[in-house]
């Protein structure tokens, strides 16, 4: 009896290095931290003593990633169990949240010069479980055994009964970008304005209208652009070079000039500020004629 079945081919290229015209998106998720720091100073220590292990003296709140933060030191400690042997010390999450995942470093100041501080922290090293992540409001993160306080008492970190404390706070945060999108604001467009300009100036005109006994210049190669008829008149097999001259029947000068003339349909287009281009919105439903100097040559 033979078993059959499928066959699979290994091959170490995957389907879009195999198919190179397969279209490609890409994104990247970055993980990092928002840092920030506050200090705490620690006035009148011997004053402090005594005042009943779990009780504390916090900081004035300060905000990092989004989040409300204090500082609180223990002058007993916070445990029952040590006997005011310990001073503790933890940073404490201030305002609402949920899961906050953050780094923490806890500096207790050398005050003589020697830069000899104590220093507990998370950043600069590896994290075998990760980040530490605070369930919610109150949920603090710091030592209860932070320091013995006979040997504090008698140490650099403690100057003219004061200490001083750094806070360190990185709070993670995740994000993913995809491909950025630039948007370039365009102003608005002054194309029919210098065209009219340039039919005011009267530059490069090559060609005139004649609307009852008037006459308007405009540009060949404007009015070609805009108009098949036109371009078959001015430069199809049919052109006559010598076409200089425009009839137009059925409308009189004052109606052509006061008509809103402009690609762009501007108000201050009125008059004489006109585009040769929009000569076709006035003249697409008149009958008109060219001429060769003063011949006539074709009627439209």
């Amino acid at each position: 009896m033979v078993a059959m079945g499928r066959v699979y081919k290994e091959t170490s290229k995957s389907l879009s290095e195999s198919s190179p015209s397969l279209p490609v998106s890409t994104s990247t998720s970055t993980t990092d931290t928002v840092n920030g720091s506050h200090e705490f100073r620690i006035n009148g220590y011997s004053l402090s003593k005594g005042i009943g292990i779990g009780k504390y003296t916090a900081s004035e709140m300060f905000v990092v990633g989004g989040y409300a933060w204090a500082v609180y030191f223990y002058p007993d400690g916070k445990s029952v169990e040590d006997n005011a042997t310990y001073v503790s010390l933890f940073i404490a999450l201030a305002s609402e949240g949920t899961d906050v995942r953050a780094l923490f470093e806890l500096t207790l100041m050398d005050q003589s010069g020697k830069g000899r501080h104590k220093v507990h922290t998370h950043f600069g090293r590896p994290l075998e479980s990760g980040p530490y992540t605070l369930k919610y409001r109150g949920s603090m993160w710091g030592y209860k055994r932070f320091f013995k306080r006979t040997t504090l008492e008698t140490s650099d970190y403690l100057k003219d009964d004061c200490l001083i404390v750094n806070c360190t706070v990185g709070v993670v945060r995740s994000h993913t970008e995809g491909p950025k999108i630039y948007s370039i604001p365009v102003p608005p467009s002054d194309f029919g304005q210098h065209f009219g300009q340039l039919l005011e100036s009267g530059k490069g005109t090559d060609v005139g209208f004649e609307i009852d006994g008037e006459i308007f210049s405009a540009h060949k190669l404007v009015l070609a652009a805009r108009s098949p008829v036109f371009r078959a008149q001015f430069f199809g097999p049919m052109k006559d070079q010598n076409s200089h001259c425009i009839i137009v029947e059925d409308m009189e000068a004052p109606v052509f000039k006061n008509q809103k003339y402009g690609a762009d349909d501007s108000s201050d287009m009125m008059g004489k500020k006109w585009s040769s281009a929009a000569l076709l919105v006035v003249l697409d439903n008149s009958k008109i004629s060219y001429y060769t100097g003063c011949n006539h040559v074709i009627d439209a």
